[in-house]
């Protein structure tokens, strides 16, 4: 495979190819969750991207260090300098400890993930973890006259920082003068306002006010860090100060982003990652989901069919599956019927998948099957194009049908060859679990196993390694388990004692 992988830069606006700073080493950094209430569908969908994107790279031979951060302090109300920490709300509210909903939800959070059949990250940082670091990234930007300090905050000086950098605004496409202008515009009265020279600069170090929960000691007193601030720490202490990708929903882009951003230029002379990937939201019937539209429902709304919205519910697998037949670039609609189509050409993939240990070998076909999995790499190399891979995928389980059917042939090196290919892509890249395995059903789950065995000895006799292949063979043999090679594939029945 001699395809080059492109993905869509957010700066610049354009596909480029991607080329790591030190190959094979890919670092990738995504912004995590606020861990104060469950995670939603959207946040899902924003995690599956980069699920994509990292079984991806590491299929493609990458070596991927994935961090993805936990957000457990210093995320206001309203995403800016005002209001209460969202952690520190809820546990006032729920009269607990700031760690006992960090922990609550940070479980939740990694339950969801699993039943989406994420990866979990290399490294999953937190940001009350890493305050050492976020102090030391302040005083860095202060020295650099960057920042100032004001009653025990310290804010970042966007317009030095412009007058430096030139570079404000280049992610998210905002500028300067329309954002003071906007500020005024509002003649917003929010706390800390009066503290900035401009209403453009933001918090690095915000102090503590007598009723804030969290706090630690710092040398302009005891306070907290920014949001923005926190993954610029946690980003270059585990990637670097130059990295390779970084991550997060649409919605980050602005201020958080382009905050990380100037934090990263102004402590380190340089913006962090090469290329920025962003996720798009997600619509119900043509409407953006969220709470005030009254169109919100969680993952196991979703799989139990309990919301109003809903007139059954689907598994996880069906979820992901029809989330994957959308480009991450574009808006997503959730409707009945969407979900109701997806389940049906889930179920059409998987069936042709289960065919596949029984195919039988026979004259080659008309159909390029070598060709047909350069164009599955081709869509995945194009800005991980999944519609199209998954299009090439229904392409397959019609043929793989046909031939079951007796109604088309397959050479013997082209049945080798999809055996061990449409299995590893579907559930190493797409990460879509086989759900008649987990189904309960004994049979299934035999005929499951036994056929990931073939496919693993196809594979090795495909790279010529005859030693693995023996050696699974003889181990079945061992147990009772008889594989048996032919022109027409690989068959497997039980031997008598």
């Amino acid at each position: 495979m001699n395809q080059d992988l492109f993905l869509y830069n957010s700066i610049g606006g354009q596909k480029v190819k991607f080329e790591p700073i030190n190959p094979p080493f890919v670092g990738m950094y995504v912004c995590g969750p606020t861990v104060y209430s469950d995670v939603h569908l959207g946040n899902c969908r924003t995690f599956l991207t980069f699920d994509l994107l990292y079984r991806y790279l590491t299929h493609l031979g990458y070596k991927v260090r994935y961090v993805r951060n936990i957000t457990d302090a210093g995320h206001l109300e309203n995403d800016a300098d005002a209001g209460e920490d969202k952690i520190a709300k809820k546990a006032r509210l729920e009269e607990l400890e700031p760690m006992e909903i960090v922990q609550r939800y940070t479980v939740g959070f990694r339950h969801v993930m699993g039943l989406f059949n994420m990866l979990p990250p290399s490294i999953e940082p937190t940001a009350t973890g890493h305050i050492v670091e976020q102090i030391e990234m302040v005083k860095k930007i202060m020295e650099k006259g960057l920042a100032y300090e004001v009653n025990g905050s310290v804010y970042f000086d966007v317009i030095k920082y412009q007058e430096q950098f030139k570079n404000y605004g280049e992610l998210s496409g905002r500028k300067i003068d329309e954002l003071i202008a906007g500020a005024g515009a509002e003649k917003r009265t929010l706390e800390g306002q009066d503290e900035k020279r401009n209403p453009v600069d933001f918090a690095i170090w915000k102090k503590a006010s007598p009723y804030h929960i969290m706090r630690w000691v710092s040398p302009w007193g005891e306070g907290f860090p920014g949001w923005h601030l926190e993954c610029s720490a946690m980003s270059t202490k585990y990637l670097g100060e130059e990295f390779d990708i970084h991550g997060g929903g649409m919605d980050l882009k602005f201020p958080h982003h382009e905050a990380e951003i100037a934090q990263n230029n102004a402590c380190c002379n340089h913006g962090g990652p090469r290329i920025w990937l962003h996720s798009n939201m997600l619509t119900v019937n043509g409407k953006r989901m969220g709470k005030s539209e009254g169109n919100a429902f969680l993952p196991e709304e979703l799989f139990a069919g309990s919301h109003p919205l809903l007139t059954k519910g689907y598994s996880p697998m069906t979820v992901r599956f029809f989330m994957l037949q959308a480009h991450y670039r574009s808006t997503l609609d959730f409707s009945n019927e969407a979900l109701h189509a997806a389940e049906k050409g889930f179920k059409r993939i998987t069936d042709a998948v289960n065919l596949l240990a029984s195919l039988k070998s026979g004259v080659a076909s008309d159909f390029n099957w070598k060709q047909w999995e350069s164009e599955v790499y081709a869509a995945m190399n194009d800005d991980l194009n999944s519609p199209v891979a998954i299009a090439h995928l229904f392409e397959a389980a019609k043929r793989i049908n046909s031939i079951s059917e007796g109604k088309e042939s397959v050479s013997k090196e082209d049945l080798e060859r999809i055996q061990y290919f449409i299995p590893v892509f579907l559930q190493d890249v797409l990460g879509i679990r086989n759900e008649n395995m987990a189904a309960g059903n004994e049979e299934n789950t035999v005929d499951g196993l036994m056929q990931l065995i073939i496919n693993l000895r196809n594979e090795a006799r495909f790279r010529k390694d005859f030693q693995t292949s023996d050696i699974i063979r003889d181990s079945l043999k061992e147990v009772g388990i008889q594989l048996k090679d032919g022109k027409e594939g690989t068959g497997w029945e039980k031997t008598t004692s």
